[in-house]
């Protein structure tokens, strides 16, 4: 297939730091790709020059003739006072289509956004409802080629899904390609087929890979590998001719000439690999705790909270021990933030208590929050004094470091220090709060989506420094990656008020997506009595209701497979082969048996509900 887009030799600097240098990119029909690279890498400048939206220092860039390229930026601007609908046919003024057309596009796109209300004012929307609609204004006019910044950015799980589902079915009515930057790595893994790292670390500037990203993880790996080894060989080399040198004049004859010339060459070569071995640095991050034994740091009970005549959440239990790690689950607003809030008073602060229920924590316990919000840090002071308010130094673990060793373990420049935070990125934003975080020994971490704007190395320092944790952590985060691998438990919010524990995230979703499958069957439906009001749950337990929901689903596929085996037990080739028609017998009994057992067990949990 003809290529979409060409891209050779890019280059671009800022000053006198160069972002990137060399980069080749090719964008094909069905290619879905996805680029990474530490923070500051240059990632979102070139997705700009792709668009024509930045101009690069060097290279060229081939658009195939009358490609149609969209670009969906981080930050999102509307006119807030309009509706979704309006914002959405003001962008497409002056385009080729007619007024009929644009209204059945927008329609269309904002329904399958799942917006419910087209008209409602776009200031009514929260973060992650704008990311929808800016990902629709995207797809308006019908791109060959969707290139998007950092596109899960605001999304909670649910839009993070919905926006997967989208650009896995998309290639076949909507763009042909799409070019993307995320740092989500589950939604890299789900959604791409091709993977390309920007990084100083490589010789070209940049590392490709035809694969989802656990498949660049493994040929990366390889690569970070043969480098290593290849600074081994070199370093040997580069010993025995600086030995040679020195031996001494008698050796260094004019027939040896190209000899010094080679010895020297290798030294740089070696220098060279090095820098690039030592490139692209990952912050130290290592939580400081009190260290303390006791069994029970902080216990909550029947916790309940409402804001403006909504309830949050209702009887609520919260007991963290060291080493429980514990993950909050929920839409945005449902109340994460709030809970984290009340957690972080412990109940010393009544503006910030719940509605109802006690909280009882450990004396002396040591409460350390990360606050998504990033105006906890003072715009107007620079990176030295964001990172060290009272002077030159920071204690950490009980040792003095001097501001500009503690700057470097979180990827700062020295050069960087003077700079005011607000011209800072928020990946650099964020790992000030990081830093800050950790100067306080602590027995309980409250971190409230502590991974926006961290590159994937932050990522992953991150994971492994939780992990290392002693003490309880309570975490609301939209990562699933970082939930799966960090959190043993997490509390689900329904939004409606309702919470409950679950074992993993997709838990909670089957609970959601029943949920909001029986509240749209009342809606249809109006009940003759109070017996016939739909499945909800009231007698049953959460584990059996989820048994329940799922028993005819079940049924049915193995009557099913009853049908099939009988199918095949008739088949000539199975009649003339005695072990295989032995086989598709016992098989046969075994689903009998089983579906018998999942009517008797259906039988069981309707009595249940009727009781």
């Amino acid at each position: 297939m003809a290529n979409l887009v060409t891209c050779r030799s890019l280059a671009k600097s800022f000053g006198a730091q160069s972002l990137f240098n060399g980069v080749d990119l090719v964008v094909s029909g069905g290619d879905k790709i996805g680029l990474i690279g530490p923070n500051g890498s240059g990632k979102s400048t070139l997705l700009k020059i792709v668009c024509g939206l930045e101009e690069q220092d060097e290279g060229t860039i081939l658009l195939q003739k009358h490609v149609r390229l969209s670009y969906l930026a981080q930050a999102d601007h509307f006119d807030d006072e309009r509706s979704c609908a309006d914002n959405l046919l003001q962008a497409l003024e002056g385009s080729d289509f007619d007024s009929t057309e644009r209204l059945h596009r927008v329609r269309s796109l904002l329904s399958r956004a799942e917006f419910e209300d087209i008209d409602v004012p776009v200031a009514k929307l929260s973060g992650g409802w704008r990311k929808r609609l800016a990902i629709c204004r995207s797809l308006l006019t019908g791109p060959d080629v969707l290139v998007m910044d950092e596109p899960t950015n605001h999304l909670d799980i649910e839009g993070i899904l919905w926006l997967e589902e989208l650009l896995k079915s998309g290639l076949h009515e909507g763009p042909k390609a799409f070019l993307l930057v995320s740092h989500d790595r589950r939604f890299l893994e789900n959604c791409t087929n091709r993977i390309i790292e920007l990084s100083a670390s490589y010789p070209s500037g940049s590392f490709e890979v035809n694969g989802n990203y656990s498949q660049f993880l493994e040929e990366r790996e390889k690569v970070i590998q043969l480098q290593a080894e290849n600074e081994v060989r070199l370093s040997n080399k580069v010993r025995r001719e600086t030995e040679w040198l020195r031996r001494g004049p008698k050796a260094r004859t004019t027939k040896a000439r190209y000899r010094i010339d080679e010895a020297y060459r290798l030294q740089d070569q070696l220098t060279e690999v090095k820098t690039r071995n030592r490139a692209g640095g990952s912050v130290q991050l290592d939580f400081d705790s009190t260290g303390r034994k006791t069994k029970k740091l902080l216990e909550a009970v029947g916790l309940t909270m409402g804001y403006d005549g909504q309830n949050l959440f209702s009887d609520l239990d919260i007991l963290l021990t060291p080493g429980s790690r514990l993950g909050l689950l929920g839409r945005n607003g449902c109340g994460k933030s709030t809970l984290m809030k009340i957690l972080a008073a412990g109940g010393d602060d009544n503006s910030s208590g719940p509605d109802s229920g006690s909280i009882r924590k450990a004396d002396n316990v040591q409460i350390a929050s990360f606050d998504q919000n990033r105006e906890q840090i003072d715009p107007t002071v620079t990176l030295k004094r964001a990172l060290s308010p009272e002077g030159d130094s920071v204690v950490f673990q009980g040792r003095s470091l001097h501001v500009v060793s503690w700057a470097k373990k979180f990827l700062f420049n020295v050069d960087q220090l003077e700079t005011p935070v607000a011209q800072l990125s928020g990946g650099e934003q964020a790992r000030i709060l990081l830093a800050n975080l950790m100067k306080r020994p602590a027995d309980i971490l409250l971190l409230d989506e502590p991974t926006n704007d961290l590159d994937i190395p932050s990522l992953n320092m991150l994971e492994e420094s939780l992990l290392d944790f002693p003490g309880a952590l309570v975490l609301v985060t939209h990562d699933r990656f970082l939930l799966d691998r960090v959190c043993d438990n997490l509390i689900g919010f329904d939004g409606k008020g309702g919470v409950a524990y679950y074992a993993d995230y997709t838990q909670w979703l089957d609970d959601l997506k029943t949920s909001d499958s029986l509240q749209e069957t009342n809606k249809k439906e109006k009940p003759k009595s109070k017996k016939s009001s739909g499945k909800k749950p009231g007698r049953l337990s959460y584990m059996d209701q989820r048994e329940y929901d799922t028993m005819e689903e079940r049924i049915t596929e193995g009557e099913l497979g009853i049908e099939e085996l009988q199918a095949r037990m008739e088949s000539p080739e199975v009649v003339a082969d005695s072990s295989q028609l032995a086989e598709c017998w016992q098989q046969l009994e075994e689903l009998k048996a089983r579906v018998e057992d999942l009517y008797e067990r259906w039988d069981e949990l309707e009595a249940k509900k009727e009781s």
